[in-house]
C-alpha cells in the first residue's frame, strides 16, 4: 500500500467508521480515539496490507479496539439485563429514527455491532464473521434475535405513528 492509498482510505473510510464506532460506545472522545487507533495500526502495517482490503481491515481493527476497551471498562451489556415493555414502545414519540436509535442503543453489544455492520453498513454476513471473528451462522442468529427484540422494543408500526 502506498501513501497515496492510505490517504485515499483516510478520505474514504474515516467518516463511516467514526460512525460505526460511535453508534456502538456513544463517546465521541472514545470514538476517535479507536479511529485515530485503527488508522495508527493501518500506518504501521501499511506494507503488509492489501489496498483492495483496506476497507475490511479498517473495520476489523477498529471492532477489536472497540471490544478491547469495552472489555476493560466493564461496561458489557447483557440481555438479561434488558427489561423489555409488555406493550411496546410508549406512544408519547412521533420521531421513528429516535424511537430506532433507542431501541439499538438497548441491544447487547455483539447485536448491536452485527446489525449496524449489516443494515447501517451493507455488510454480508459472511464479511460481518470475517470482521468479528463469527461463524456465519453465529452473525445470522445474532442478527435475528436483534431484530426480534427491535420488532418488540418498538412494537407496531401503527402505535408508532
Amino acid at each position: 500500500m502506498t501513501v497515496n492509498e492510505y490517504n485515499q482510505a483516510v478520505d474514504e473510510y474515516s467518516d463511516r467508521l467514526y460512525r460505526f464506532v460511535l453508534k456502538s460506545i456513544k463517546d465521541t472522545h472514545k470514538a476517535e480515539d479507536i479511529v485515530q487507533d485503527s488508522y495508527e495500526k493501518l500506518w504501521k502495517n501499511v506494507d503488509n496490507v492489501n489496498a483492495e482490503k483496506v476497507k475490511s481491515y479498517l473495520f476489523t481493527t477498529a471492532y477489536h479496539t472497540m471490544i478491547d476497551r469495552i472489555r476493560k471498562e466493564k461496561n458489557a451489556v447483557y440481555a438479561e439485563d434488558i427489561s423489555l415493555r409488555e406493550d411496546g414502545h410508549e406512544n408519547n414519540y412521533s420521531d421513528l429514527s429516535e424511537i430506532l436509535k433507542e431501541a439499538v442503543d438497548r441491544l447487547p453489544q455483539v447485536q448491536r455491532m452485527v446489525v449496524l455492520l449489516r443494515d447501517y453498513e451493507g455488510y454480508n454476513y459472511q464479511e460481518i464473521g470475517e470482521l468479528t471473528n463469527l461463524s456465519t451462522s453465529q452473525v445470522k442468529v445474532y442478527i435475528y434475535r436483534a431484530r426480534v427484540f427491535l420488532k418488540k422494543y418498538i412494537g407496531s408500526i401503527e402505535a408508532v405513528a
